[in-house]
């Protein structure tokens, strides 16, 4: 039986490796590792289908070094040690190449199994290359990610999935003895979302249901041939991405019924619940904020629940949230503040922090006005003095504007109060 066409054309040297230049062309970070044969362990970060697994194969081929191949998926805390007991006995005492254990979806590992790595990567008896579709820094404990180097792997590009599709046609041993025209790809990447390895599946599909030993590639032919059989959830390809797009604007929105449905379509297809609890997380602050200051605790409450309860029960947690969430009164003052600052600190550069809020810990600081003319507001009544805190440049510059909402509009309230004529809403 033949193996998919993915596998079929997969690379096995730099040279025919596509993309990620950053990493691999002539002055890329590994291709240096690679050359001067001193290759510490890493993580591989990036969307599915950008090469991580392929990469980590050639590393392995280029350095001359034994490969262990684990899957998060399956693999245990027992499977672990055991590569790494045959990784210990195919090291030799006076050899520099150690071998390398590639860990495909580390992140699915638990913290037991990471921690399981620790010794045989500090030991130098494994190089650890552990791929990843996840944020190492949620993913993967302290411990073993100081030990290793992330790479962040880039999506694709139009022009790189032009590239392989017609290398797929033109060098494979089975779609080369067709007559293939690729007259629209619109289609075949839209349906891929990106991912490599799915272009290349649908592309072969597509190729192989037509009996002709010509085949014109049009955006209606891919629809026609693979529409039927698409998923109703990809948590890997574009409906990750544009449902959980959709959840989150439809609490935006306010909207609880469009909410729960789009969170039952995302626990439905298997999607990671601390991947939709940490969403939830930011939705509390960038668009509801102190309109409702709430939302923020019980959002990561949610997320602190559901990383401890599991499926099934967590779908009650996150449904009690997103209607929470989608139910709160709504502002992004918070989120607009934080980006007009960011505006003015690039535009500004770095302006001189106010002589008299300076830390003075020295007599040579006092001396040279730190600290002189500060008000210290608990010595006011209302313990409240004005008082500028800004640079000179921005002075009386406002960045937050509250929203209305009753909430904020108590805090508007209360500034105008206590600033009198400084903040005009």
């Amino acid at each position: 039986m033949n193996s998919p066409l993915a596998e079929r054309i997969r690379p096995k040297n730099l040279s025919e490796y596509l993309s990620q230049q950053h990493l691999v062309g002539p002055q890329g970070s590994l291709t240096s590792q690679l050359n001067s044969g001193m290759l510490g362990s890493m993580i591989l970060w990036g969307p599915p289908g950008t090469g991580k697994t392929t990469l980590a194969n050639i590393i392995a081929n280029e350095s001359g070094r034994p490969f262990y191949i684990l899957s998060a998926v399956d693999s245990g805390v027992a499977a672990v040690r055991e590569v790494i007991e045959k990784a210990k006995k195919s090291d030799t005492l006076f050899s520099t190449k150690n071998p390398i254990l590639f860990i495909d979806e580390i992140h699915r590992f638990s913290k037991s199994q990471q921690d399981s790595l620790l010794g045989a990567v500090e030991k130098g008896w494994v190089t650890l290359i552990g791929a990843t579709t996840e944020n190492p820094s949620f993913e993967v404990i302290p411990a073993l990610l100081s030990r290793c180097q992330v790479y962040v792997l880039k999506p694709f590009t139009r022009e790189d999935l032009d590239s392989l599709l017609k290398r797929a046609i033109k060098e494979d041993k089975i779609l080369s003895k067709k007559k293939i025209t690729l007259k629209e790809i619109e289609a075949l990447i839209r349906l891929s979302g990106g991912d490599a390895r799915k272009l290349l599946n649908i592309l072969e599909l597509v190729v192989l249901s037509v009996k002709e030993e010509k085949v014109k590639i049009t955006n209606d032919l891919v629809m026609q041939k693979v529409q039927k059989n698409t998923v109703l959830y990809d948590k890997t390809g574009e409906q990750h991405y544009d449902i959980i797009s959709a959840f989150i604007k439809s609490m935006r929105g306010s909207d609880p019924n469009a909410a729960v449905y789009w969170l039952a379509r995302m626990i439905e297809g298997g999607e990671d619940i601390k991947f939709i609890a940490r969403r939830m997380v930011i939705l509390a602050s960038e668009d509801i904020g102190n309109a409702n200051p709430n939302a923020l605790l019980l959002a990561n409450s949610t997320f602190q629940a559901v990383t401890t309860i599991g499926y099934p029960e967590a779908r009650i947690i996150l449904s009690q949230c997103a209607i929470y969430l989608a139910t709160s009164p709504k502002s992004n003052a918070s989120y607009n503040a934080i980006g007009e600052a960011q505006r003015v600190v690039r535009q500004t550069g770095d302006l001189p922090v106010p002589l008299s809020i300076r830390n003075a810990p020295t007599k040579l600081m006092k001396e040279l006005g730190y600290g002189k003319e500060y008000e210290y507001a608990h010595n006011y009544e209302g313990n409240f003095v004005a008082h500028e805190f800004l640079p000179e440049e921005i002075k009386g510059t406002t960045f937050y504007k509250p929203g209305n909402n009753p909430k904020e509009n108590s805090l508007k309230n209360y500034l105008k109060q206590l600033w009198k004529d400084k903040y005009d809403f």
